[in-house]
């Protein structure tokens, strides 16, 4: 859980499937672990770089020529996605982590270049967590001198340290970030200081586990005149909720609401993250019928939160993806009589709901679309099955009219481990051989499948 931007959003990991019927390694990384998407360009520089010279430390000369001649030939973009890939704490190419001060380096003296507070940031985590204490104190000096006195990028600046830092694990780097981001806020009289600098405190401390330290931070804050927030409430609930401390999640829920932050979709996403993380799914389905009861629409994020937790359709897909066994049923029907008990219930809710369809469908006398972009394996069946449920019935009870075209969205893969490489096209364009289905490669759009209205129709009538 991390501030992103420090505006108020969370970027939350994902539940991984729970640990009975759990699916191979393998397939749980590439699908699901938080990884910065590698161009293949930046694929065959790093695996270049991998046995040319093993040990980047061992060789400079050979390092700095490698890093020179890649950036120097490389867009900015791939450059930076290259850096932010090493950076990563969930990077492939561990044993490359000493390419990235010099790889920074090289970075900063491109014409493009334009100095970034949150990349130093994390270029100094990374450092500190090697125990490179001398170079990432030397980088924290040229950024706070860069900024001198202006304030609110000076705290920003502290706020992006204590973020990476707590991204990283890094328990020296934290403590220490925190305590000159405390510094800086318990210096200042302006109101934003104070808001950016205990949203990082909160945040920071809950990913570093320190859940009841972050709690105790709502105390200062009023102290201090400052109103605890939508954001903090919700960094300590998921905080308490991934520790598996229930009974706390739900007090601070009930928190919350009292002083008028009343659950939203955001807020319901990341309880059934904390429940997934845990298996938990008998309490997944009462917050699900809560969701649907109180009218908070389910999203998204909804969908791959409870999917990703349920163990059935997981083993299933692992077996469809990594042995290309046809293991998925290939209707809602025939699916409800594999599922048995919470997870039957479970994926029951999210089939009785129709929010998530109605907003990644649409429908016009042109072209039909249905947009599988942001979902996860388990979301893109259950939403392929689900569509095709409702087209069929659509179709046979009029409706829908019958467009010119039907467009399915699938993605190129941009945001994929691989760019290039979509786990989602894949198991559509499976399910669609399978199905026997007219819909075909667009030829304009290698990330759509299409085909004629009447033909889809008489497909599925």
């Amino acid at each position: 859980m991390i501030v992103t931007g420090l505006g108020g959003n969370l970027k939350l990991p994902l539940p991984l499937p729970c640990n009975h019927h759990q699916p191979p390694q393998k397939l749980t990384s590439k699908l699901l672990s938080p990884k910065c998407a590698l161009t293949k360009q930046a694929h065959r520089f790093l695996s270049t770089f991998s046995t040319t010279t093993r040990d980047p430390s061992a060789s400079s000369s050979a390092t700095h020529k490698l890093i020179q001649k890649f950036v120097a030939n490389s867009p900015k973009s791939v450059s930076l996605n290259t850096l932010s890939h090493l950076l990563s704490p969930h990077t492939s190419h561990p044993h490359l982590s000493a390419l990235v001060l010099p790889f920074y380096t090289r970075i900063t003296e491109a014409t493009w270049f334009d100095w970034n507070p949150k990349l130093v940031a994390d270029v100094v985590a990374l450092l500190d967590k090697q125990g490179r204490y001398e170079e990432s104190e030397k980088l924290i000096s040229e950024a706070v001198s860069k900024i001198e006195l202006r304030e609110r990028e000076l705290v920003l600046f502290y706020c992006n340290l204590v973020e990476s830092h707590s991204k990283q694990g890094s328990k020296r780097g934290f403590d220490v970030s925190f305590t000159r981001l405390n510094r800086v806020v318990d210096d200042s009289s302006s109101a934003y200081v104070k808001q950016r600098g205990f949203e990082a405190m909160v945040s920071g401390l809950c990913e570093m586990g320190q859940v009841c330290e972050a709690e105790k931070v709502f105390d200062e804050m009023r102290v201090r005149g400052v109103k605890v927030s939508r954001f903090e409430f919700r960094c300590v609930l998921y905080g308490y909720g991934r520790l598996g401390l229930f009974e706390d999640m739900e007090r601070v829920v009930n928190q919350m609401e009292s002083e008028g932050f009343f659950a939203d979709t955001i807020c319901c996403n990341m309880i059934l993250s904390a429940y997934g993380c845990h298996c938990e799914l008998a309490r997944m389905v009462l917050w699900l019928r809560k969701m649907r009861a109180s009218q908070i629409s389910f999203s998204i994020r909804t969908y791959n939160s409870v999917l990703n937790s349920c163990p059935t359709i997981m083993s299933m897909m692992a077996q469809e993806m990594e042995t290309g066994v046809d293991t998925l049923p290939l209707s809602i029907g025939e699916l409800s009589d594999i599922l048995s008990g919470d997870e039957a219930l479970v994926v029951n809710e999210l089939v009785e709901s129709n929010s998530v369809l109605e907003e990644v469908m649409t429908w016009y006398s042109l072209e039909g679309k249905l947009d599988l972009h942001g979902m996860h394996l388990g979301s893109c069946y259950l939403m392929m099955l689900k569509w095709m449920e409702e087209l069929r019935n659509g179709f046979k009870d009029g409706k829908y009219v019958i467009p010119r075209e039907i467009t399915l969205v699938c993605g190129l893969g941009k945001h994929s481990n691989v760019r290039g490489e979509s786990p989602v096209k894949s198991l559509v364009r499976k399910m669609l051989v399978r199905l026997k289905s007219p819909m075909r490669n667009d030829r304009k759009n290698a990330g759509c499948f299409v085909a004629k209205g009447k033909v889809v129709r008489d497909w599925l009538c």
